[in-house]
């Protein structure tokens, strides 16, 4: 095994000890005013100074130019901008951020610490300034007290980029794999995109905007199969699973699913901005049969219908 082979394995190790314990890491920074913001430390490449910015024309409101980092050309996207705050402050550090397959660079004021919080101690938010609502997932109290507004990059992302449309290829699948689809998601980009999907394909589905909320659904769903005297794998084809999110994380919720025997035959297919090797190995050591990066519509639509053959193989067993 390589050192390159032995820093993956330490990669995957530690954030298996996080994932166990529903615990994540944020680097906290400024935009210039008093709010402290977070950011998850996996979607996180590097921080670095500024560095000259390149202008280019007709680019989306946020974005400042780009740069050229070890022979990458990078957007750079202004966050105080992009999620409609005004602030005088000059912004002197750059994230350099990777996620939903996407490298880019944020534009922010200051980068304070990276600190270690409990999944259960971040809350979806309750009452923030109208104006960039959308542009925040979740938050978080400090143990000093400070609240961490936690960003929704991927709904910044396609703010910036514009949404993907889903495409055209993407048909209804055949009536003898139909079956209920249960989601959950803290992004409310991501439940749109999952929800056009699954639309398209012509399936039903629920959904949950946190894992501890999605974990209780769930074992409702399974309690009415009992209770009903029906198969819980014909009520309920696929469980699609975020990696973060509030509450309980996708890792944790997965080994719930998987240690309660009536979910066996239900396969859990994890659906992250989280797309590194790391992260792929994770889910497999928590038990997800299958792993779909965000957001390309058409290798979920894919994923979903390979994971739903067993509806078939089920239903002839029992006309059988």
């Amino acid at each position: 095994m390589g050192a390159g082979d032995n820093r993956l394995m330490e990669m995957v190790d530690e954030k298996a000890r996080l994932a166990g314990s529903n615990k994540m890491e944020l680097l906290l920074f400024s935009l210039g005013g008093s709010e402290v913001f977070g950011i998850n430390v996996f979607k996180v490449r590097e921080v670095c100074e500024t560095i000259p910015i390149t202008k280019t024309p007709n680019v989306p409101r946020g974005v400042e130019g780009i740069i050229s980092l070890r022979g990458a050309i990078l957007p750079v996207i202004d966050l105080a901008t992009t999620i409609n705050m005004q602030v005088d402050a000059p912004r002197t550090k750059l994230l350099i951020t990777e996620f939903s397959s996407h490298t880019q660079a944020f534009l922010v004021a200051d980068v304070d610490r990276i600190v270690r919080i409990d999944w259960d101690k971040v809350k979806s938010p309750q009452s923030m300034p109208s104006n960039n609502t959308s542009f925040m997932t979740a938050l978080t109290e400090l143990a000093d007290g400070k609240l961490v507004s936690i960003l929704d990059v991927e709904q910044i992302l396609a703010s910036v980029i514009g949404e993907d449309k889903i495409p055209p290829e993407i048909q209804q699948v055949d009536a003898d794999i139909k079956a209920n689809v249960f989601f959950a998601d803290d992004s409310t980009l991501a439940r749109k995109k999952i929800t056009e999907v699954l639309d398209r394909m012509g399936l039903p589905h629920q959904h949950a905007t946190n894992g501890a909320d999605a974990w209780e659904k769930l074992k409702g769903i399974a309690a009415r199969a009992e209770a009903e005297k029906l198969p819980l794998d014909l009520m309920l084809g696929l469980i699609l699973v975020d990696a973060e999110m509030p509450e309980m994380d996708g890792y944790v919720l997965t080994r719930h699913i998987k240690a309660d025997p009536r979910f066996s035959k239900i396969p859990v297919v994890m659906h992250s901005s989280l797309s590194s090797v790391a992260n792929k190995k994770l889910g497999q050591q928590v038990g997800v049969d299958a792993y779909v990066a965000k957001f390309h519509p058409s290798e979920l639509a894919s994923m979903i219908a390979a994971q739903l053959t067993h509806i078939k193989a089920r239903k002839g067993a029992n006309e059988a």
